[in-house]
This record gives C-alpha cells, sequence and structure tokens, in this order.
C-alpha cells in the first residue's frame, strides 16, 4: 500500500455529495410540474416572441461567447458593455452608457409610460477564473430578452428596460444604482443565473463582510513578552468564537472566513492582526442577527487579550437575500414549457446550496424574478473552471436561447395582464412591502 504524500491534502470524501446527488434526482423525478392562473399574453404575442429570439439568436450566442472570451472585472467591465451597447444599436436600439455614476452601467427603454418592467443583465466575471458564475449567460439572455419582447412592448404598451447592472460580484452595482435612482420609476425587475437545475424559485443568501482589525502593544517576544497585548492571539480567539458560534446558527446561516494580517516577525509581538468574515443568512432579520453575534465575539476576542478592536463592516453594501415572487415565477415557469425545460419548485434542489446576490437588494423594493437554468451537470459547482467552461459550451449556448424566450415571454406577460401585475403587487406588498435598504443594518 502506497504511503500517503504527507505534504499534500487528503481529498474529501464524497459520499455525501453523492448521496445528496441521489436524492435530489428523485425529488426532481418526482416534481409537480408549476403551473400559473394567469394567461399572460395573447398567444399572437408569444408566437412573436419566439420567433424573435430565433431571428436574433446567433447575436445573443456571439455575445455570449465574446464575453466569455474576453472576462472583466466588477466595475471594469469597459469591452462588455460596450459590445451590448453595439449590439443594441445594430438592432435599432439606443442604450445610454454610464448611468447611476457607473461607467459600466447601461439603461435601454422602451415606451415612455404605463407599467415598467425592467431586464437585468450582469457581465462582471471573477479574478482568475472568468466567467465561472455564468454572467455572460446572463447577460446574453437579458439582451435577448429585451429586443424579442421590444415589438410586444410595441403593440402592449407600457414601458421595457434593459439595465445594464456591473460588478454583481461582490461589488453590490445593483445597490449602486438603486441609490442612484435608477430603479425609482421600475415596477418589477426579472433575470435569470446559470446553475446546475432548472428552478423557479432558488433562495440566495443574504451577505455581509466584516473585518476585525486587533489593536495590541508591540514588544520583543522573548526579552520582554509581558509588556505586550498580542493582536494576533486576539484576532486567533476570535476566529475560534466564530467557529464555535456556528454549532448554534440556523441550517441556512453560513459565516467563512480568512486572516488578514497577523503580524510582520515572530519575534515581535504584534502590534495588529485583522480577520475578515463574509456573513451569510437566509432573511433579513437573521442576518442583522448574525451580525450582532459577530460583534459580540469581537469585542470579547478584544477584551480576553487586553486589546482594541476595530470592526469594519461592509466596505461595499451589504447583499439582502433574495425575496420571492410567485406570481411572476409561476409565469417563468409555464414560459420555459415552449422550450422543453421544466423549471422546479423551491426545495427539490437543496437550498442550501447556494450563494449571494444584490439581485435581493432589489426583490425587497420591488417584485423581482430570479430562476435557475440549467447549464451543467448537476454536481458541478459555481465558481470553478468547470463551471467556466459549462458557461461557454454548447449547453450554455441552448440556456441563452432558452432564457431569451423565458424572459422576453415573462416581460410580455407583465405588460399585457393587469390581473398579473395586480397579484405581482399583492403579494409584495403582503410580504412586507418596500423597506429601506440603505439603513437597514444601521
Amino acid at each position: 500500500m502506497r504511503e500517503p504524500d504527507p505534504t499534500r491534502p487528503s481529498p474529501p470524501d464524497d459520499s455525501y455529495l453523492r448521496s445528496l446527488t441521489a436524492a435530489t434526482e428523485r425529488a426532481v423525478r418526482a416534481a409537480e410540474p408549476i403551473t400559473s392562473e394567469h394567461a399572460g399574453a395573447p398567444e399572437e404575442i408569444r408566437s412573436a416572441v419566439l420567433a424573435a429570439v430565433r431571428e436574433c439568436g446567433d447575436d445573443l450566442v456571439a455575445l455570449s461567447h465574446d464575453l466569455h472570451a474576453h472576462p472583466e472585472e466588477g466595475y471594469a467591465e469597459h469591452r462588455s458593455v460596450r459590445a451590448v451597447a453595439q449590439l443594441l444599436e445594430r438592432r435599432g436600439h439606443t442604450a445610454e452608457v454610464g448611468v447611476g455614476g457607473l461607467d459600466t452601467a447601461l439603461v435601454a427603454t422602451r415606451g415612455t409610460e404605463g407599467p415598467h418592467i425592467g431586464v437585468l443583465a450582469e457581465y462582471d466575471a471573477l479574478p482568475g477564473i472568468g466567467h465561472a458564475c455564468g454572467h455572460n449567460i446572463i447577460c446574453a439572455t437579458a439582451v435577448g430578452a429585451f429586443l424579442a419582447a421590444a415589438g410586444a412592448q410595441e403593440r402592449l404598451g407600457g414601458r421595457l428596460s434593459l439595465i445594464g447592472t456591473p460588478a454583481e460580484e461582490g461589488g453590490g452595482g445593483k445597490e449602486a444604482l438603486a441609490r442612484a435612482g435608477v430603479f425609482d420609476d421600475v415596477d418589477a425587475v426579472i433575470m435569470l443565473h446559470p446553475f446546475t437545475h432548472d428552478i423557479a424559485l432558488h433562495p440566495f443568501l443574504g451577505r455581509r463582510q466584516v473585518e476585525m482589525v486587533f489593536h495590541g502593544v508591540a514588544s520583543h517576544a522573548s526579552a520582554q513578552p509581558f509588556m505586550g497585548r498580542n493582536a494576533l492571539d486576539a484576532a486567533v480567539a476570535a476566529y475560534q468564537g466564530v467557529a464555535a458560534l456556528r454549532q448554534h446558527l440556523p441550517g441556512s446561516d453560513r459565516v467563512h472566513g480568512i486572516f488578514t494580517d497577523g503580524g510582520a516577525r515572530p519575534n515581535v509581538v504584534p502590534e495588529r492582526a485583522a480577520v475578515q468574515f463574509y456573513a451569510r443568512s437566509a432573511a433579513p432579520e437573521t442576518l442583522r442577527d448574525l451580525a450582532v453575534r459577530l460583534t459580540e465575539i469581537a469585542h470579547g476576542a478584544a477584551a480576553m487579550t487586553g486589546c482594541g478592536v476595530e470592526l469594519r463592516w461592509d466596505d461595499q453594501p451589504a447583499y439582502l437575500p433574495i425575496r420571492f415572487n410567485h406570481a411572476l415565477a409561476a409565469r417563468w415557469a409555464v414560459n420555459q414549457e415552449p422550450v422543453g425545460r421544466k423549471p422546479l419548485p423551491p426545495g427539490v434542489v437543496p437550498d442550501f446550496l447556494t450563494g449571494s446576490t444584490d439581485l435581493g437588494n432589489l426583490s425587497y423594493r420591488m417584485p423581482a424574478l430570479h430562476p435557475m437554468i440549467a447549464v451543467s451537470d448537476p454536481t458541478v459547482a459555481l465558481h470553478t473552471t468547470d463551471f467556466a467552461e459549462a458557461a461557454g459550451s454548447a449547453a450554455g449556448d441552448r440556456a441563452v436561447l432558452d432564457g431569451a424566450v423565458g424572459l422576453a415571454l415573462t416581460a410580455a406577460d407583465y405588460l399585457a395582464d393587469l390581473a398579473l401585475r395586480d397579484a405581482v403587487r399583492a403579494e409584495f406588498a403582503a410580504a412586507g412591502g418596500p423597506i429601506d435598504v440603505p439603513t437597514y443594518f444601521d
């Protein structure tokens, strides 16, 4: 038997992942299709939308491939936003780039009055691994939905906007645009996200970031350690305190962190050390409580070691969890039937297989739709090289076209169907209505 290499980590056991995959496959087979009680757009509008997606399909796939081949990180998506604006211009639409004070934000609007639905595009990539979250697909589907629904808007009235939202990956572009007033007259927003399954409603967790910076007193670690106050000890105590907290958190909560400063030299008692955490939770209220717990741990660690502590919360805006809108999601599910997809209801795919998105912030300002569309095998995780490969594959291309159909039809439904709009608004109001997002965690 070959001895293990002590310089390499032991591989994780995948038995739980395999059992989870098998259980999910059984649940998928047993899932009932989602239906909608609303009629949506007339059949002639729906047929025209389908034809419009087919007509511009090559351009949409080319846009997805172009973004995939030239990934740009958040707030630096200059080439990407130009590619979107140029495609819109070739198709007879004018886009304004640089809205809301963000150089890489974009808005194109049809119509001047009436109900207003926004289709959201993301196009930022991840450092090092490119479009490993599939934002090239998000962008191309949104552009396709806008182009395909433009004819419906002309016949139905109302307003239809394509809104390019930069820096979803930690930059909070949607929150920045909301604070700048870009969404003030938008009644509902829709977008999609690539994933391992087709899902109509999938939870995304709220997320806050905190860096705990501990301040101690430097001294010679050998000659006079008794004259020091060890900031690294405080940071280690905080890290261990968070580890102990995890046992007592709701199953949906996540806390993960790294050390960002641990001192300069072993022979000097560190006068500064820092640890940064991401805190995630499934509801705004529990995310706020989690922030309180982390604050208490930081102050406790500082008191234990005689150090001071400075808490630096949310260099970028906090992300709220997504608030569902079932009326919109049901139309999405129905609108995937023409392309042969059957979006799953909530809970079929485990809810904890998720992350965070700044779309959550908008979903507490207005009704929002954020379904998932399958582009990869069930075991492939977001933010990996395997998912980046899937985002540029034939399966990704199919998701671009199928997703454009679903979003365009849902936009047309919203503009056409007063009863649907009333149901969407009523559901949003029943869930608590809008909250003051910028001050929620103050």
